[in-house]
């Protein structure tokens, strides 16, 4: 075999290069059904394929569980202390809420700029397709909320694959574990054998991501007129396009400000998790590869089991930015007026609510409605936004992953790790 032949099968077997293949092979197909047959054979094609997708991401969320568990359990007890724990938790939230307040004011700022939902016919909207997600709704409170985020049963937790509960019962046992010291070293080395095991699963499981990718995108071709959507929605997905778009941006320059050239090379460590997470719509389905790439890249493993979890809860910028700019768009859209205090409250409440939702079904929408009812806003509104929800959601999943994985680098860098 020559060295361009080598060359070839190199290129050929890189991750993101089969996973950009399987994109636009999923496009054509799924136009190519959505052109030929009858809508009932392309939902009934879509079902299938997407159930090429629905494998992938339940393989993931088969390990996401044990993997959040047993890396930061190994990572709380190897940073040895309630300080440690203490200082770097408390320069995690500070990331966490800082860059939440930035996301969420971007979208502020261009929907108001832009102002998408101004002069909207919504003669045509059915605002029955909103139904699933005002039934959640409904049961969105304090109670729910609080009753969400404190687990009464790690066993259910990690059935559920409630990230956030986990994470409290992680840190926790982590802490009990450091505290007693050498007694628990039997247990921490086992679990910390049981992390490895897994993280050799993620390189299995991961061989599936391209026919994921091509089953999920495929599948939303097949039921979706492209042209259609893009006509009626131009100005609320080009808006958002703006606000993503400034929020890269900022994210970018903030890395190259803290990380220098290492940026760079973070960028191409992540490319493969910010391709799957954009074509599965799901930035949960990469969290293994991305712990995996992190530890690649130089950051210590204590500290990406630690703070990857966490931003997974409390660090979801693309989602931010969505949902001032939704809130505001359907507010927009049924001319209710939003004065600039208004809108200030409004942000403060999304920073809050917002909080500790990861893993739940299309959480920003559920969050949009309950802000909306909030602020006398109307919650079927969320009709107007969920025939192109999809596409806004592969942009933000892959915000999500970046803005997790410069987080857990920079915090990083300021311990030294």
């Amino acid at each position: 075999m020559n060295a361009n032949q080598v060359q070839k099968k190199s290129f050929l077997s890189n991750l993101t290069v089969q996973i950009l293949i399987a994109m636009v092979f999923g496009a054509i197909l799924g136009i190519y059904i959505h052109n030929n047959y009858s809508v009932e054979t392309a939902k009934e094609f879509s079902g299938y394929i997407k159930m090429l997708a629905t494998v992938f991401i339940r393989l993931v969320q088969m390990i996401i569980s044990p993997l959040v568990f047993t890396t930061l359990v190994v990572g709380i007890a190897k940073l040895g202390d309630i300080k440690a724990v203490g200082r770097i938790g408390g320069k995690a939230l500070g990331w966490f809420f800082t860059a939440s307040f930035i996301s969420l004011l971007i979208g502020m700022f261009w929907v108001n700029i832009l102002e998408p939902g101004v002069g909207l016919n919504l003669s045509d909207i059915d605002t029955s397709t909103a139904s699933e997600v005002t039934e959640k709704t409904q049961s969105f409170s304090a109670q729910n909320f609080i009753e969400h985020i404190i687990p009464k049963s790690i066993v259910e937790a990690m059935a559920t694959n409630e990230i956030l509960q986990i994470v409290i019962f992680s840190i926790f046992f982590g802490l009990a574990a450091a505290s007693i010291g050498d007694h628990a070293k039997p247990v921490v080395n086992a679990l910390d054998k049981t992390s490895h095991i897994i993280l050799k699963m993620v390189n299995y499981v991961m061989k599936f991501a391209p026919i994921g990718v091509f089953g999920a995108i495929a599948g939303v071709f097949a039921i979706r007129d492209l042209e259609e959507l893009l006509v009626t929605y131009a100005k609320f997905f080009g808006s958002f396009l703006v606000g993503i778009s400034s929020l890269w941006f900022i994210l970018l320059i903030v890395g190259y400000i803290f990380l220098k050239r290492n940026m760079t090379l973070l960028l191409k460590r992540i490319t493969s998790p910010l391709i799957i997470a954009f074509g599965t719509t799901s930035s949960e389905a990469v969290f293994p590869k991305l712990t995996e790439e992190l530890e690649r890249f130089g950051v210590k493993d204590k500290l990406v089991s630690f703070m990857l979890p966490l931003g997974y809860s409390f660090n979801l910028d693309g989602s931010m930015m969505y949902m001032t700019f939704a809130s505001i768009f359907i507010a927009q859209a049924y001319g209710v007026h939003l004065d600039f205090g208004t809108q200030m409250t409004m942000l403060l409440v999304l920073m809050l609510t917002s909080k500790g939702i990861a893993g739940v079904p299309r959480a920003s929408l559920v969050v949009v409605a309950a802000t909306c009812g909030m602020f006398n806003i109307p919650i079927e509104g969320i009709a107007l936004i969920l025939p192109i929800d999809h596409f806004c959601d592969m942009f933000r999943s892959a915000t999500n992953v970046l803005g997790n994985a410069l987080a857990t680098t920079v915090v990083g860098k300021w311990e030294k790790d």
